[in-house]
């Protein structure tokens, strides 16, 4: 199983960034892709959630309305479109996948992911 992501960069505030995850090594009926990031000297956080089988979504709170996530079946690709994004959003985004048997009321953690991608650095900053 592969994960690898990619679209970081430098963004001034207020800009707009889009992440892609592609996967591959793998066919599973059931399976979520989720993004996660990490700040210097913070803990991991659950960004965003896709359940690919059925395209259930999930943010977290501090993500809604700015970040969207999104999925090119035909690529095996998950995407994160983030927008209005604030120097606070600077981490090393990564995605990660994990097998299920179906959809879950909301993302797992981190915890729980069966399979990681390296990550992608973000910086906003003018």
């Amino acid at each position: 199983v592969q994960l690898q992501a990619s679209g970081g960069g430098l963004v001034q505030p207020g800009g707009s960034l889009k992440l892609s995850c592609a996967a591959s090594g793998f066919t599973a009926d059931y399976y979520a892709i989720d993004w996660f990031r990490q700040a210097p000297g913070k803990e991991r956080e659950g960004v965003s959630c896709m359940y690919v089988s059925d395209g259930t979504t999930y943010y977290a709170d501090s993500m809604k309305g700015r970040f969207t996530i999104s999925r090119d079946n035909a690529k095996n690709t998950v995407y994160l479109q983030m927008k209005c994004l604030k120097p606070e959003d600077t981490a090393v985004y990564y995605c990660a996948t994990v097998f299920l048997i179906r959809t879950n009321p909301d993302c797992l953690g981190a915890e729980n992911m069966d399979y990681w991608g390296k990550g992608t650095q973000v910086t906003v900053s003018s």
